[in-house]
């Protein structure tokens, strides 16, 4: 489980909290790459999500993507989306780790009395920081996926930066950050707390889901457990903060819009505010909520492997400490 360092009799270094951290990416990244690209598909198509539209359903987008595309356009953008993963991973775990422990030496009893509190801070915190420095890399994965192969702008990963900055400007690759950090930092936020609050509250306390050889004197959470409780609190965290996600996604690919005309109708839109608006007045409410079925399924596998990798190894580096 994530915890206090101070909680551990031997603690784990920032940079071995930076190795698991990047790992728990890089691993999550590969394996659920897919399902990403669904998602985009299905939060960048204007049309209704019914028969008749490009992408109707997972399995027929699947099919689609596979019949017009190759199987290999299922990992679309995978280069820029590890890159993505690894250097999040490593600054949010690190950071949470670090502040956590901070808070914990500062002031014990606050952080006793107000330990959900502080931990939903320190997670949003450290998705925040994690998500400004990493986010370039988002944007270009996301072009990498916007864009049909049979009708691409960019030659790979290298080549889209380099025509992004030359033909929009550096600011380019930030497009949609504002509604990005509106979303990641409750996101992260309600994700660590919910996780924390489950593995203590609930299953730390049923034997059959403590780790049977702990390093420290403290309960300590199972890897059975460990993907229970980051499952859930994917599930609760991405379904709490979604409608931001789509509308990061539709900024992310204005002045693309020629790339994609094989997709159907286009949004062109001037900030979060208007495309908010323009969705709903185009599509409806339930708009903000396009591609939520591949997505929810993502973000608690996701969630589930990220938080079980990461402590597996943070494990292992602490057993090697002793």
């Amino acid at each position: 489980m994530v915890q206090l360092l101070e909680n551990i009799e031997s603690k784990i270094s920032g940079t071995q909290s930076a190795i698991a951290g990047g790992a728990s990416g890089a691993v999550t990244r590969a394996i659920a790459q897919p399902l990403d690209v669904l998602k985009i598909r299905f939060q960048l198509q204007l049309e209704p999500i019914q028969r008749g539209s490009k992408y109707s359903s997972i399995l027929q987008a699947i099919g689609s993507i596979v019949r017009e595309e190759g199987v290999s356009a299922l990992w679309s953008g995978h280069i820029p989306a590890q890159l993505l993963s690894v250097t999040y991973g490593i600054i949010q775990f690190s950071t949470f780790e670090r502040l956590t422990h901070t808070c914990q030496q500062l002031e014990p009893g606050l952080y006793k009395t107000h330990k959900h509190i502080i931990t939903f801070s320190n997670g949003a915190i450290a998705a925040t920081v994690a998500t400004v420095l990493s986010f370039p890399f988002d944007t270009v994965r996301t072009r990498l996926i916007a864009e049909r192969k049979t009708c691409k702008a960019y030659r790979g990963f290298l080549n889209a930066c380099t025509l992004i900055v030359k033909n929009e400007g550096a600011l380019a690759l930030y497009k949609g950050i504002a509604p990005t950090v509106a979303q990641i930092a409750p996101h992260a936020g309600i994700q660590f707390a919910v996780y924390k609050i489950f593995t203590e509250s609930i299953l730390n306390k049923l034997k059959f889901f403590q780790r049977s050889s702990n390093i420290s004197e403290a309960v300590e959470s199972s890897l059975i457990a460990n993907v229970l409780a980051g499952g859930f609190a994917g599930f609760v965290s991405k379904t709490a903060i979604y409608p931001f996600d789509v509308i990061k996604k539709r900024l992310q690919i204005q002045g693309f819009q020629m790339y994609r005309k094989d997709f159907g109708r286009q949004i062109y839109c001037d900030g979060s505010v208007h495309c908010i608006k323009l969705t709903i007045a185009e599509e409806g409410f339930l708009a903000l909520y396009k591609g939520y079925g591949p997505s929810i399924l993502k973000a608690v596998f996701v969630s589930a492997l990220h938080f079980a990798v990461y402590d597996e190894i943070k494990y292992f580096l602490l057993r090697m400490n002793k």
